[in-house]
């Protein structure tokens, strides 16, 4: 039997005071939707539809990647009316799970336990909260059997008391639920076709309902406006860190670090306060970030260590590098192992060789430098003429002193030395000084300028 699964995602959540569709809302560094639709398409065979309304093209214009079918819901008429809009795409011997885009931390397990009490008739995904306030009621019979669903807009107080709440998840044989949709009415406070009438219609029917009850109430929760988006985010932060420490890492403070991304790490990692990680990040084993990083899509290599407030994004650095304090290490940026860049250095689309370093204050970009090349502070390489890069080589175990300039394209050979305040527009011989610089003058009597009196 095939799985076929009907993300609902065509609110306009109006609570977000946004622009921007609510399932597109940012959430650990993904939209909203992202969450739902990566953590479905992990389900064995699963075949996914999106229903989307508010915001039109937007949300689909998002994925340009997703394996889904888009399915528009033109007039939102309700949760029944947006899972019939995906209906005639599905076959009658599948199983349907209905997720919801902005329930984002819904896991894979409680899917898979949803998906499997489906073959028995209708499963519904509750939960018991201390304050049900929103929710629609799990009604039980005497037997404690489900019987229905009621919204909170039609609920009487005594049904308002309820804890056990539906969270708005439910799987279903597609046959079945087909029938039950086509049934629908919209005789209710909101003049919606519900969803969860679909439960009083299969025990109508005769057909078995069994509620699968979360055990983790965070994760059924929905967002709706910019106070629960935050705290989705702390609910994902404080997986994703769990994650990370089970792998190996030592997380200075759980609450101060931000993983935004796919994050893998070795043994012994450390992982100061503020760290900030995005993107696909790997650590190796012994690395080491200092407080106020930004890692974004970079690989570090065992025993780095990467100085604090320091930003690094597509950069792959090798074993016992140092990198920072303040140092920013763009796209295209390899440090072999040993390498070294120190505060207020910028490395982008270069290549540091093994046992070299810029320590203070330079600028390498567009560089291939070799290896044990030292490179001075204040030194620029001049790769930009105002409409093309060109690119700077320097050898193996160069010198570069202090101050200078090297305007590419120039390559400095293997053991040059270039004399401090130089300006280098010229290929550089190899295992000799290369000097250039103005002649020193001194004008004796010379007066500086001074503010006239008023």
């Amino acid at each position: 039997m095939s799985l076929d699964v009907v993300i609902l995602a065509a609110g306009q959540g109006t609570r977000m005071r946004s622009g921007l569709p609510k399932v597109l809302q940012p959430l650990a560094g993904q939209p909203l939707l992202a969450h739902v639709m990566d953590m479905a398409a992990g389900l064995d065979g699963a075949h996914l539809h999106v229903v989307y309304g508010h915001g039109g093209d937007r949300v689909p214009a998002a994925f340009p990647d997703a394996r889904c079918s888009w399915v528009e819901q033109a007039s939102q008429l309700g949760t029944g009316h947006a899972v019939e809009q995906a209906m005639p795409g599905i076959d009658d011997e599948a199983t349907v799970l209905v997720l919801y885009g902005d329930v984002p931390l819904v896991t894979r397990e409680t899917a898979v336990a949803l998906v499997r009490s489906a073959s028995r008739g209708v499963a519904l995904l509750t939960a018991r909260l201390p304050d049900p306030s929103g929710y629609g009621r799990i009604v039980r019979d005497a037997d404690g059997r489900v019987e229905r669903i009621v919204e909170q807009k039609d609920a009487s107080p005594e049904e308002r008391a309820i804890d056990e709440v539906n969270t708005g998840l439910m799987a279903a044989p597609a046959r079945l639920l087909r029938d039950w949709l086509s049934r629908l009415d919209n005789a209710n406070a909101q003049g919606e076709f519900y969803l969860t009438d679909v439960v009083g219609l299969a025990v109508n029917d005769g057909v078995a309902v069994e509620a699968v009850e979360s055990q983790d109430a965070e994760e059924v929760m929905g967002v709706n406006d910019k106070i629960q988006l935050a705290e989705a985010e702390a609910g994902i932060r404080r997986r994703r860190v769990e994650e990370l420490m089970r792998q190996g890492a030592t997380v200075a403070d759980p609450g101060r670090l931000d993983i935004r991304g796919e994050v893998t790490c070795g043994q012994d990692v450390f992982l100061d306060v503020g760290v900030v990680l995005e993107g696909e990040v790997r650590l190796g084993d012994g690395a080491r970030v200092g407080p106020y990083c930004v890692v974004r899509d970079c690989e570090i290599g065992d025993g780095t260590t990467v100085h604090p407030h320091s930003v690094l994004e597509g950069a792959r650095i090798g074993s016992g590098c140092s990198v920072g304090p303040f140092a920013r290490l763009r796209p295209g940026t390899e440090l072999s192992a040993g390498a070294r860049v120190g505060n207020f250095v910028e490395v982008k689309n270069s290549q540091l060789g093994e046992g070299s370093k810029a320590n203070h204050l330079s600028y390498v970009g567009d560089t291939t430098v070799g290896r044990d090349v030292n490179i001075g502070a204040g030194t620029i390489t001049c790769n930009y003429d105002g409409a093309n890069k060109h690119r700077t080589v320097i050898g193996d175990r160069a010198f570069i002193g202090s101050g200078v300039e090297l305007v590419a394209p120039v390559e400095v050979g293997e053991g040059a030395t270039i004399g401090a305040g130089s300006t280098v527009s010229k290929d550089a011989p190899p295992e000799a000084l290369t000097v250039a610089r103005s002649r020193q003058m001194t004008v004796k009597g010379w007066k500086r300028p001074v503010k006239g009196k008023t």
